[in-house]
Parts: structure tokens; sequence; C-alpha cells
């Protein structure tokens, strides 16, 4: 069965900064475009981030852009997502998600998903 794995989520103060993973064991990603999403309590999952398969085209959601990085090692089988000026709304469960032929923010275009990293964000 093919699945993502998340690491590097953990408790920061507001302001912090923190590094999410995504990788897999089981395919290479640098076939596929990557999404970072995250679930908040009581609300629905939504997307932050993604790369293409290349790395030559990312997109951010606007409560995002100018905080967060995405970025990929397609050599380590890796992507990133860099995580700076933390605030408490940006607390919540982070996956990554593959999809094979579509680049966007849109949960319902990725096929293969992670099981999640807990980020929280609070003083």
């Amino acid at each position: 069965q093919l699945q993502l794995v998340e690491s590097g989520g953990g408790s920061v103060q507001p302001g912090g900064s923190l590094r999410v993973s995504c990788t897999t064991s089981r395919f290479s990603l640098h076939d596929y475009n990557i999404g970072w999403f995250r679930q908040a309590p009581g609300k629905e999952r939504e997307g932050v981030s993604c790369i293409s398969d290349s790395g030559r085209s990312t997109n951010y959601a606007d409560s995002v852009k100018g905080r967060f990085t995405i970025s990929r090692d397609n050599t380590k089988n890796m992507v990133y997502l860099q995580m700076n000026s933390l605030k408490p709304e940006d607390t919540g469960i982070y996956y990554c998600a593959a999809s094979w032929t579509r680049f966007s923010l849109l949960e319902s275009h990725y096929d293969i998903w992670g099981q999640g990293t807990q980020v929280t964000v609070s003083a």
C-alpha cells in the first residue's frame, strides 16, 4: 500500500519556526506533485502549499504566504515545509499528499496520503 510518512512536528511558541518533512520508502516522490495540508481542531482540512514534481513550481495559501516555504530534494526522496513566524492559528495536524497528475491545493486531487504530524503553536 502506497503511503507517505510525515515527521518534524512539535510544539513551539508564537513567532517560532518548525520544519516538517515528508518521505516514503515505497516509491519515488520525484514523479509526483506534493501538497501539504492541515487540519485544525473542529475544522476541515485545508491546503497549505504544493510543489510540482520538478520543484520548479510552488503555490501557497494566502494565510501562509511569506511565512512558509515548500521545497523538495528528489535525490533524498524528501519534501519539506519550512514554517516561520508561526501563529496559534497554524496549529493542527499537517499532512503531506501526492498526486500523479494534479498540481493544486485541493484535497480531492491527491491520491496518496500520510498519517500526519501534529504542530502546536502556543505560548
